[in-house]
């Protein structure tokens, strides 16, 4: 524990490297636990939940999106783009 708290650049009293020294264990012998389940035909996993695209794919609809009638209702405009007040 000593070898490990100095890699992590831990600064642990002998009463903390108690401590974290049997929560290592626990933790490791937890991993012998898993190492022993029978995982065949089980296919590996990134997500506990499956995960998938909820998204629509971006396409532009020409009918909906009419540039010149937006232009139009803008406030002030040059040429085709809106004109705003300047941010800095």
């Amino acid at each position: 524990m000593r070898h490990i708290a100095k890699l992590a650049r831990l600064g642990l009293t002998e009463k903390e490297m108690e401590k974290m020294r049997e929560e290592l264990s626990a933790i490791l012998d937890y991993a012998e636990k898993l190492k022993k389940l029978n995982t065949e035909g089980i296919e590996p996993t990134s997500h506990s939940v499956a995960v998938e695209n909820v998204f629509r794919e971006d396409k532009e609809k020409p009918e909906l999106v009419e540039k010149e009638k937006l232009l139009e209702m803008a406030p002030e405009r040059k040429e085709s783009f809106v004109k705003v007040k300047p941010v800095f």
